[in-house]
């Protein structure tokens, strides 16, 4: 049936099953583990949906963002303001309008859209959402550490097929918010007897990357960093002035956060925000600091999803954002992944440094038709952002050189430029212990791009200082800060802040880091991998990138042009 015929009047348009298609048809709807069912939600019960809209210019976005990242470039720097990006990729007036006249006629109420114009988050009874999209059924379900509640729908959902040349796809349907895989590892039995030190601090961070009690922020530029937080993850403001009383006494710091960018809501802190806010803070110590708080305040609500449309809704953000959130790849529908990476590509046409955690699972492990595959996670394996994997010191208790964390994540997935690809098929060609090809794909995106010590650090959370906690979510807020600090140099030295940092990273074969030689990380276990997966070398590898930070040689790196 032809568009035509779907478009026979606006209550046609939403109520036309045979003139319906899905727009996410790969989307994995599997409950995940750790949540269960709490019924039908009642048919009068509000809630509100966002709908992505289709974009404009896509192609050009993808050449600004190169043009502005690659040092080499005469555009380098020169940054797309906010209402730049809304002026190349705003929808359509028809997409507009034929977006708007669908969802009046179904009811919506109360639609906000973003300044680029390309989301839409309108709220409805579920009664309406079911018949504005025929074949969800929304339920209640409960799940996570925190006995998180969310609204999902357990089938696919369809749009008039009118809408695909104006709709990508319809947030808060499907997907679940990520648990934290943050752990706390034993206490370690064997200790050194000099320099020893009983877990990492501040202090440590700050001896092992040479950072000085002088390498802090001047208070004197308009330069900030910002962390994100998710389901039902809190931090204390107590709780990070305890952490400074502890653990930062050697060098300036600030005393809160400067911002927060949503709810922060009023339950116990989590250990994850603890730990991003205190080592963003005593990593880029000075420097001030913002959170941005999704934590679910409506059950239909994708929380990342949220943080994306707050950073289409800001002018002046804050220049480094660290992310410690990923999804399995696999259970994310390509539309929804693609539309994300043309999100992340907004942010670095801005000229925002965004670090995502690689993650805590190894090369995962993931299963197709009996086979074992290794399982990438996103968004840390987009090609525009920069994801940080981790390690940990040779000996437990002395500030040593660094060795892969076995828990540290990398895949092979999605790279384009000429010098990533040089990397990898470097990599490729000199590693004495690459996993069968089966595994991964050897032409795709590889990462992590960078990497910092992920284990052993001390936290306070809810007034408690709790060791020996571990993950990626502790070496990217380190990283982060790090180059807040460089950004910071760059800004009294009249420099443009480093914006999208692979470009450079690869071009100049990550000068300024220690590079890491030592270790592997797991894998699958079965007779053909028997737990290991990609293994550290010289150069760039897939378990800890071009290596960690050596901050004064990498200052010097990045502070030109």
């Amino acid at each position: 049936m032809g568009l035509g015929a779907c478009l026979l009047g606006l209550l046609a348009l939403f109520t036309a099953v045979k003139c319906s298609y899905s727009p996410e048809p790969d989307q994995q709807r599997t409950l995940p583990r750790g949540w269960v069912t709490l019924g039908r939600v009642d048919p009068e019960e509000e809630l509100s949906l966002t709908f992505a809209l289709k974009q404009q210019n896509l192609g050009r976005l993808s050449e600004l963002v190169q043009a502005v990242s690659d040092p080499s470039s005469p555009q380098y720097g020169k940054y797309l303001t906010l209402e730049d990006v809304a002026e190349l990729v705003r929808p359509t007036p028809l997409t507009l309008h034929t977006v708007q006249k669908w969802l009046l006629a179904a009811g919506a109420r109360d639609c906000h859209s973003v300044t680029t114009q390309d989301f839409l988050t309108c709220w409805l009874t579920v009664r309406q959402a079911e018949l504005l999209l025929p074949g969800a059924e929304f339920h209640r379900y409960v799940g996570g550490p925190e006995e998180t509640h969310v609204v999902r729908s357990p089938h696919p959902y369809q749009l008039p097929e009118a809408l695909a040349p104006h709709v990508d796809f319809v947030g808060g349907l499907h997907r679940f918010p990520q648990i934290s895989s943050l752990r706390q590892r034993p206490v370690p039995q064997e200790a050194g007897t000099v320099g020893l030190h009983l877990g990492v601090t501040p202090s440590v961070i700050r001896q092992r990357y040479n950072l000085t009690a002088q390498d802090v922020g001047s208070g004197t530029t308009n330069n900030s960093q910002a962390c994100a937080q998710f389901l039902e993850q809190y931090f204390h403001n107590s709780d990070l002035a305890e952490f400074m009383r502890l653990f930062g006494s050697k060098f300036a710091h600030q005393a809160s956060v400067a911002r927060v960018v949503g709810k922060q809501g009023r339950g116990r802190a989590g250990i994850e925000a603890s730990l991003d806010v205190e080592y963003l803070m005593s990593a880029g110590a000075n420097i001030s600091t913002w959170v941005y708080s999704s934590p679910g305040r409506h059950e239909a609500q994708e929380p990342f999803l949220q943080w994306l449309l707050l950073l289409s809704n800001e002018s002046a953000l804050p220049h480094v954002h660290t992310v410690s959130y990923g999804d399995d790849e696999d259970s994310l529908s390509s539309t929804y992944i693609q539309r994300v990476n043309t999100e992340l590509m907004k942010a670095a046409a801005r000229g925002l440094t965004l670090l995502f955690a690689s993650g805590d699972t190894g090369a995962g492990c993931w299963s197709v038709s009996g086979r074992h595959k290794f399982r990438p996670s996103f968004p840390a394996s987009s090609p525009y952002v920069t994801t940080v994997g981790g390690t940990s010191f040779q000996n437990p208790f002395l500030v040593t050189n660094e060795i892969v964390d076995y828990i540290t994540c990398s895949l092979e997935r999605g790279f384009s430029a000429d010098c990533r690809d040089e990397a990898v098929a470097q990599f490729l060609k000199s590693s004495p212990h690459l996993p069968p090809s089966s595994y991964f794909n050897a032409s795709g995106r590889a990462y992590p791009d960078v990497a910092a010590l992920s284990d052993g650090y001390w936290v306070v959370s809810n007034s408690v200082p709790i060791p020996w906690v571990s993950g990626t979510s502790a070496s990217t807020p380190v990283f982060g800060g790090i180059l807040s600090l460089i950004n910071e140099q760059r800004i009294l030295n009249g420099r443009p802040p480093l914006g999208f940092l692979n470009p450079r990273l690869y071009q100049q074969h990550g000068a300024g880091l220690f590079d890491v030689i030592h270790g592997c990380h797991e894998s699958c276990l079965n007779e053909e991998v028997e737990g290991q997966g990609f293994c550290s070398g010289p150069g760039w590898d897939p378990v800890t990138g071009w290596g960690t930070p050596n901050f004064p040689a990498l200052l010097k790196t990045l502070l030109n042009p």
